[in-house]
C-alpha cells in the first residue's frame, strides 16, 4: 500500500469553502485572490513527479479510507482469471493496470503493444447505435485489443511512424514536428474496407471533480455553434450516452468529450483496456468472439473497488500554478488572451454548490478549457465521428498541470495522440477554429514566443 499521499493547503484555503459552500456563487476579490490557486480550495502545492496523485482537503477519516482503496485499485497489476486476488485480466486487452497507462496520475505516452503502452486505438464503421454513439465493428468492437493472455490471440497490433516536417517562421527559426500514421497489423480477422480508427493517448486523472462540478449552463454558456459574434470559434457541446445514468447527459471526459461521468469512464477503461467487467459492462471486450473465455465470474470488479475508484478519481487535487510573478510569465499570459489561445482555453469557472464535497464547491478555479467541441483543422482530424462530435472536432483539453507534464512523465508528450514533444508543436498542429489563434502566434517575435511558453509552463 502506498504512503497516503497528504498534502495540506493552508487552513486559511479550506476555511472559506466551508463558511460558503451552501451559498451560491458570488464575486471573488481580485485584492484576496492568489493566482496559484487553480483549483481553488483543491489545490496542492506539489512540483514533484507526484504533484499529479495527491487528495483534496476536507475528507473524514472514512472518506480519505475510500479514497486509498481507490488508490490502491488504480496501482493494481490485473492477473488473468481464475486468481484469488485482482482476478479478471483478458482474454484480451491493452494494459495491466490503470497506473501502467496513467503515469503518475498524469498523461501517457504514445507507445502501443506492450505492458508500459498508454496508447489505444478506438474504432467503429459509418453510422450511429440506438443511443447515437458510434457503431461497433463487427468481430472487434469499439477498440482494438492488441494484447491477449495465453492461449488467446490480440486482435490486432498498431505500428506508428512519423514523418519529420520543418515549420519555419517569418523571423528564420524553425520548429519540427512530427506527422504520425498509424497502420493495423495481424489482425485476427479482416477489417472491413470502412473502418474508421482514432489514436487516444492516456489523459490526465486529477481535476476531475472539479471538472464534474461545473454547471452544464456555464459549459453551454460558451457554445456559439453557429458563430454569431463572429470571431471563428464554434465551441458546440457533445451529447452523450450514459452508462452509469442509462441516458443522454453533456459529455465532459474523453478526447471528444464521449463520456459524461467519471464512473462511466472508469468502469469502460476496465472493460475496454484491462478486459475486467463491472456492474456498468458485465460484458466481456471479447463478447461474440473467438477469443471469449468459457467461465462465468462476471462482474469480475466488485462494486466496492469500482465505486472507491470513482471516488478516488473525483477527489484528486490540482497542483497550485508556479512563477505567477515573473515578468516573463506575466507578459506570456497577456498573450496568451491577444492571439485568441482564451477563445477555448477559458481560464475561469466556478463549481456549483455541492454539500458532500466542501474543497470542490463553490469554487473559483483556472482550468483553462470550455469542454466543448472544436472544429481543430484537418491535421488533427481523425475521422472517426463520436456522438456529436465529427471526425475533426475534439474537446479543448484542460491546461491546469500541463506545466508538469515533464516532471510527472519524464518526457512530456501533448495533443490527443502524443505527437507533439513540445507545447510548441502543439500550438503549431492548431488550425480550423484555431487557426487564426495560431496565425497570431507565429506572427510574434522569438521573445513574445518564448514568454507564451513560459506563461502555459507556469499552469
Amino acid at each position: 500500500m502506498r504512503i497516503r499521499k497528504i498534502y495540506l493547503v493552508a487552513a486559511l484555503l479550506a476555511l472559506p469553502s466551508f463558511l460558503v459552500m451552501c451559498t451560491k456563487p458570488s464575486a471573488f476579490s481580485e485584492d484576496e485572490y492568489d493566482p496559484r490557486l487553480s483549483g481553488g480550495a483543491a489545490t496542492v502545492f506539489d512540483e514533484t513527479s507526484q504533484a499529479f496523485g495527491n487528495m483534496i482537503t476536507g475528507l473524514s477519516e472514512y472518506d480519505q479510507h475510500i479514497h486509498d482503496l481507490g488508490d490502491n485499485s488504480v496501482d493494481q497489476t490485473f492477473v488473468t482469471a481464475p486468481a484469488p486476488n485482482n482476478s479478471g485480466l483478458g482474454p484480451i486487452f491493452n494494459n495491466v493496470s490503470c497506473k501502467s497507462c496513467h503515469h503518475n496520475d498524469g498523461k501517457g505516452s504514445p507507445t502501443t503493444g506492450t505492458v508500459t503502452s498508454s496508447m489505444l486505438m478506438r474504432l467503429s464503421i459509418p453510422g450511429t447505435d440506438e443511443h447515437g454513439g458510434p457503431v461497433a465493428v463487427p468481430g472487434f468492437g469499439l477498440q482494438l485489443q492488441d494484447l491477449a493472455i495465453f492461449g488467446k490471440t490480440p486482435e490486432g497490433k498498431v505500428n506508428i511512424s512519423y514523418v519529420e516536417e520543418i515549420f519555419t517562421y517569418a523571423d528564420q527559426n524553425i520548429a519540427t514536428l512530427r506527422k504520425p500514421t498509424y497502420t493495423l497489423t495481424n489482425t485476427y480477422l479482416s477489417l472491413p474496407s470502412n473502418v474508421m480508427v482514432s489514436p487516444r493517448m492516456a489523459p490526465p486523472f486529477f481535476g476531475l471533480g472539479l471538472l464534474s462540478l461545473i454547471p452544464e449552463s456555464t459549459i453551454l454558456s460558451f457554445a456559439d455553434e453557429n458563430d454569431a459574434d463572429g470571431d471563428g470559434i464554434s465551441g458546440r457541446p457533445n451529447y452523450v450516452y450514459d452508462a452509469a445514468n442509462k441516458k443522454m447527459m453533456l459529455g465532459r471526459f474523453g478526447m471528444k468529450a464521449n463520456t459524461a461521468t467519471i464512473l462511466t469512464q472508469a468502469a469502460a477503461a476496465y472493460q475496454q483496456d484491462m478486459g475486467v467487467t463491472s456492474r456498468l459492462f458485465p460484458q466481456e471486450s471479447s463478447y461474440g468472439q473467438t477469443q471469449l473465455d468459457a467461465l462465468t465470474d462476471d462482474p469480475e470488479l466488485p462494486d466496492t473497488l469500482l465505486d472507491a475508484v470513482d471516488y478516488y478519481l473525483l477527489t484528486l487535487a490540482v497542483p497550485a500554478r508556479r512563477n505567477t510573478t515573473d515578468a516573463q510569465v506575466l507578459q506570456g499570459e497577456k498573450l496568451f488572451a491577444q492571439v485568441g489561445c482564451s477563445g477555448c482555453h477559458k481560464p475561469t469557472m466556478y463549481t456549483a454548490v455541492d454539500v458532500r464535497y466542501p474543497t470542490l464547491s463553490n469554487q473559483r478555479i483556472h482550468p483553462y478549457t470550455d469542454l466543448l467541441l472544436h472544429d481543430m483543422g484537418d491535421g488533427l482530424a481523425d475521422g472517426r465521428p463520436d456522438f456529436n462530435a465529427t471526425g475533426s472536432e475534439w474537446k479543448t483539453p484542460a491546461l491546469w498541470g500541463v506545466g508538469l507534464f515533464e516532471k510527472t512523465n519524464g518526457t512530456p508528450f501533448y495533443l490527443h495522440d502524443g505527437r507533439a514533444r513540445t507545447l510548441e508543436e502543439a500550438i503549431l498542429w492548431h488550425g480550423g477554429e484555431a487557426a487564426k489563434a495560431k496565425q497570431q502566434f507565429v506572427a510574434l517575435a522569438q521573445t513574445d514566443r518564448d514568454n507564451l511558453i513560459r506563461f502555459l509552463k507556469s499552469l
